[in-house]
């Protein structure tokens, strides 16, 4: 089976390399030639010079996955492809995209006959490795044609995906899979930055995380990577507290008070996250360093005093 993927930054080019090791073929484009002759050289890719060449290449039907960022450059990219595909085609969106774009994404492909996949992708820089959870909004038909795809990018063939419903289920759940994140986020930075304020005691965080992980309630993919750079670095000085926040959390928030359902713990981690920007705290540079863990989100430099 092959397949075209429009977008090859960290997450595009390490589901292309976790594809093309389960011998799907990939023709690829982006806009950084450099990042296509990587893959060119170390994952067999075959490259495509504009998304027109992409289909081009493409035998029909054609799957087209985007893993690009939300906003105008994947609504570029729909209407590119909405007026280069044919009936019968699919474009999977594999970005954090807001759910109701996803809706109006498909039902716009939907009348020239095209099918819409959208593909909330979670796993970060460890993808490739361990594998993607996928939380995906399809049709029946749809979902059928790409799973081979999709169980590929898993963590198992039967684990780590999930068929949500229909076109926008799937970034809908990832956009709430986010809000949990902040808001897990949040509670490890508080309580670990409440007990690095008791000086009197220099209790040693990298071994109280470490111990969690064994047996402990809290134990989770996400405690083991703060117990990993804690066991380097307790005392974060070089990372500036300042946490960015890529959108989920806010349309979490923002779908909470439209439904008016609370949801007062996403909604304060998210107000942390902006009051990381103007503070020195600890707790911040915890949920920076978490950020970079499992995401490979850059921090920045600590400010100079």
């Amino acid at each position: 089976m092959d397949f075209g993927m429009i977008g090859l930054g960290r997450m595009g080019a390490n589901m292309t390399r976790r594809l093309r090791s389960g011998d799907v073929g990939v023709i690829g484009f982006d806009r950084n030639p450099a990042a296509v002759q990587e893959l060119v050289a170390d994952a067999g890719m075959r490259a495509a010079q504009s998304i027109e060449d992409l289909v081009r290449q493409l035998a029909p039907p054609r799957v087209v996955w985007l893993m690009l960022p939300a906003g105008a450059i994947t609504e570029s990219a729909v209407v590119d492809l909405a007026d280069l595909l044919a009936p019968g085609d699919i474009v999977v969106d594999g970005g954090n995209a807001w759910y109701r774009d996803s809706i109006r994404r498909g039902a716009l492909l939907a009348l020239r006959g095209i099918e819409f996949v959208d593909a909330g992708v979670s796993g970060g820089i460890w993808g490739l490795e361990n594998g993607y959870a996928l939380m995906v909004g399809a049709t029946d038909t749809a979902f059928a044609r790409v799973a081979p795809l999709l169980r590929i990018l898993a963590p198992a063939p039967d684990r780590g995906l999930v068929h949500t419903g229909p076109v926008g289920s799937g970034h809908f759940v990832k956009m709430i899979h986010n809000g949990i994140e902040y808001g897990m986020m949040q509670a490890y930075a508080e309580g670990l930055a409440l007990m690095q304020g008791r000086d009197d005691w220099t209790l040693d965080l990298a071994a109280i995380t470490e111990a969690w992980r064994h047996g402990s309630v809290v134990q989770s993919w996400l405690l083991d990577l703060t117990a990993g750079f804690l066991a380097r670095d307790q005392g974060l000085a070089g990372v500036q507290p300042y946490v960015q926040d890529s959108g989920e959390g806010r349309w979490t928030a923002i779908e909470a008070i439209e439904r008016g359902i609370p949801a007062p713990v996403i909604s304060a981690a998210l107000m942390a996250r902006f009051a990381s920007r103007d503070s020195g705290n600890y707790a911040a540079r915890l949920l920076a360093m978490m950020r970079q863990a499992f995401g490979g989100h850059a921090t920045l430099p600590a400010a100079e005093d």
